[in-house]
């Protein structure tokens, strides 16, 4: 037995810039492999500290597939008959400084279920594994919770015609903007657009108050120049 997004989603996919931009067709398999677990490390060390925002990260998954495609493990989302748009990479805990928590607490695996329920918003066992390791054993909340809120946040975010944009001269400003006209509450203050070195969209990061309500970024917290020059990989 297969796990199917629906017949909504086939449709969306044949709509010109379709615009909820996210799992416009996933086939989750029966069985999912079983990820590894997720230790902290010298380079990525535990940090129990107090939490001073969050930030909900998206990834543009065509750009991502272009880079890393091939691997083995990215075939459920660069492989098949799946379709992607703009995936959730994770919610993130930030400090109340320039350091962030991360791995508060020993975790074990996430059972199977939970991870299939999760494949359509972030499509990768390890990355769920990950995400929920590294950030969400520091939200004093349980992994069903935690991805409840992540997955229920990504999926009320609507987006302006990628394929359109893709198309014409773009700024990091005025995607800001497009994507701000298509979401009532997220200004595009609340927005940081990250890309490669070559100008491509890789990922959006949305900031967000303790209460999850968007707001404004920081200052210095990472993203690309309004003014920047901006591509995006429509894939296949």
């Amino acid at each position: 037995m297969k796990v199917f997004l629906g017949s909504f989603a086939a449709m969306m996919a044949l709509l010109p810039g379709a615009a909820l931009a996210q799992a416009q067709m996933c086939v989750v398999p029966s069985k999912v492999e079983r990820p590894l677990p997720e230790l902290p490390s010298a380079k990525e060390p535990q940090r129990v500290l107090p939490i001073g925002s969050y930030t909900l990260a998206l990834t543009w998954a065509p750009g991502f597939c272009r880079a890393h495609g091939d691997a083995p493990d990215k075939a459920f989302q660069c492989g098949g008959e799946n379709r992607f748009g703009f995936t959730l990479h994770g919610l993130w805990p930030d400090g109340r400084g320039k350091l962030w928590p991360q791995y508060c607490k020993a975790t074990p695996i996430l059972p199977p279920a939970l991870i299939r329920k999760t494949m359509c918003a972030t499509p990768s066992e390890q990355l769920i594994q990950h995400e929920w390791a590294k950030h969400g054993t520091c939200m004093q909340t349980t992994p069903d919770a935690y991805f409840q809120r992540s997955t229920s946040l990504y999926r009320a975010i609507r987006y302006p015609d990628m394929d359109a944009l893709s198309r014409g001269p773009l700024t990091v400003g005025d995607f800001k903007r497009a994507f701000a006209a298509k979401n009532r509450a997220i200004p595009a203050s609340a927005i940081r657009v990250t890309t490669t070195r070559e100008g491509w969209l890789d990922e959006l990061w949305l900031c967000l108050d303790t209460r999850f309500r968007y707001r404004r970024c920081e200052a210095g917290t990472g993203g690309a120049t309004d003014d920047a020059a901006l591509k995006i990989w429509r894939g296949r």
